[in-house]
């Protein structure tokens, strides 16, 4: 029962769309309504600006780093091999980036959950961020395309997950790539054709 009281709070904080919440407190705008239409941190930027975007990539890192450290806090004895996969906090921030992409406060309809997903990472594997973090930036300053680094640093996370052989990481990972994959398809579909727009504040 308490596992899962943890995972629906997991699911309930990866769902705040800091994205939209920013954008209506300080700018009276409608994210949804701009842009690309995403409440995610990408949008944040071409629509609000570089101050909202930061706010909003911090916060929804924040969502994902924070319910890594949930099985820490709630009283549950792991004590079975299905409750230790339910209590490990990687599966714990698998509901946290569900959250984002489909947030209840928002009729199922979110971000694409990259921040999130990094936020998860960094709070079970800081150096390998890390690592992520400098590949993304590295193909970023080569296309100018953030779809592209983002699917790029997420293939390197699988791979480096294998190297270390974290095997739920592995899991993990495959599983969010293919989410992300499928969220960025139309993104894809612009970058063969020319039409995907390049970021301008690099």
């Amino acid at each position: 029962m308490m596992i899962a009281v943890m995972l629906i709070l997991s699911y309930l904080v990866g769902a705040f769309p800091s994205g939209f919440v920013v954008g209506k407190l300080f700018y009276k705008k409608d994210i949804r309504q701009l842009g690309s239409k995403n409440t995610g941190a990408t949008n944040s930027f071409r629509v609000l600006g570089k101050p909202a975007g930061f706010l909003v990539t911090f916060l929804d890192m924040f969502k994902g780093f924070i319910v890594v450290f949930f099985p820490l806090w709630f009283p549950i004895h792991a004590d079975g091999p299905v409750s230790s996969f339910f209590t490990n906090g990687l599966i714990v921030g698998v509901f946290a980036i569900a959250g984002h992409v489909y947030p209840i406060y928002l009729g199922f309809k979110g971000g694409k959950a990259v921040a999130t997903s990094a936020g998860v990472i960094f709070g079970v594997n800081p150096i390998l961020l890390l690592i992520l973090v400098g590949i993304f930036f590295i193909i970023l300053y080569l296309t100018k395309y953030v779809s592209l680094s983002s699917i790029t640093a997420t293939i390197c996370c699988v791979i480096g997950a294998l190297l270390i052989r974290d095997y739920i990481l592995v899991l993990v990972s495959f599983g969010v790539g293919l989410l992300l994959i499928i969220r960025h398809r139309t993104n894809i579909v612009r970058i063969f054709k020319g039409e995907e727009p390049k970021i301008k504040w690099m």
